[in-house]
């Protein structure tokens, strides 16, 4: 796949840097380019980050740094099954328990919210630092609603982490999964308080709360561009009309003059 010149594969966590010494000079730096793509397309295109995450994978599959890019772009595209054996994988070469979590969300995306929550209970959780622990929670949270138990799911987010008033990276999608489940059981009004507590955390944008509160608010959303679009098509039907000369001429308001109220965004 191409990679564009300006990309070095300088650009790297230094760590990830350590683990391709052990790699032919450039046999490195082409792997290291292809991990770059992979996190510079992660979000954006995740199937171009996936292509990229194999071609590294096959330039060195025995690199752990390697193994972990490939779990992320295959979870990215949802083939949770690879990106679970990939996970595994370099947990294998590392021991290190950082990837537990998103290893019990892939067990969720393949039907098993059973197992997932399963190794939430497992000694690997205690390992974790502080942002791991926060993202099992989540896992663990959305395993219960996958298995109908919504009421667990809003007790297993209650925790120091989202009784804090600190700010930290977790603490929007924190807020945010625990109003959405608040919203689930029916709790409107403490939900509606905990999207807004979301926001007001939500820094990067990561998630959509503020259209939430909107729409729990009753806002109606009107998409300007799909507007002019339907009257554009209005007036060309209008125009593409067969004359009547017989009839008396008469003025038609339903050629796309009245406003058209759009959907509000979905959450």
């Amino acid at each position: 796949m191409p990679i564009p010149d300006d990309v070095t594969g300088e650009e790297i966590d230094k760590d990830v840097r350590q683990e391709l010494l052990s790699l032919p000079k450039t046999l490195a730096d082409d792997v290291a380019r292809n991990l770059v793509m992979v996190a510079k397309l992660l979000d954006e295109e995740p199937e171009k980050a996936y292509g990229y995450s194999r071609v590294a994978l096959r330039l060195a599959s025995r690199v752990p740094a390697v193994r972990e890019a490939a779990g992320f772009a295959a979870y990215a595209v949802e083939k949770y099954g690879e990106a679970l054996a990939e996970f595994r994988a370099a947990r294998r070469m590392t021991g290190s328990v950082e990837l537990w979590p998103v290893m019990a969300d892939c067990e969720r995306g393949l039907g098993r919210p059973e197992k997932a929550l399963a190794m939430a209970g497992e000694p690997e959780v205690q390992k974790l630092d502080r942002a791991g622990q926060v993202e099992m929670r989540l896992v663990a949270a959305g395993a219960r609603r996958d298995m109908g138990q919504t009421d667990a799911a809003v007790v297993t987010l209650q925790s120091p982490e989202l009784a804090s008033n600190s700010v930290q990276p977790w603490t929007a999608r924190l807020r945010y999964a625990y109003a959405d489940a608040l919203l689930e059981v029916g709790r409107e009004d403490e939900a509606r308080e905990w999207f807004a507590k979301a926001l007001e955390a939500d820094q990067g944008g990561t998630t959509n709360a503020s259209d939430r509160l909107a729409e729990l608010d009753g806002v109606e959303f009107t998409d300007a561009l799909d507007e002019d679009e339907d009257e554009n098509e209005d007036d060309e039907t209008v125009a593409e009309a067969p004359a009547e000369p017989a009839a008396p001429a008469r003025q038609d308001s339903s050629d796309g003059d009245a406003p058209r109220e759009g959907r509000p965004e979905q959450g």
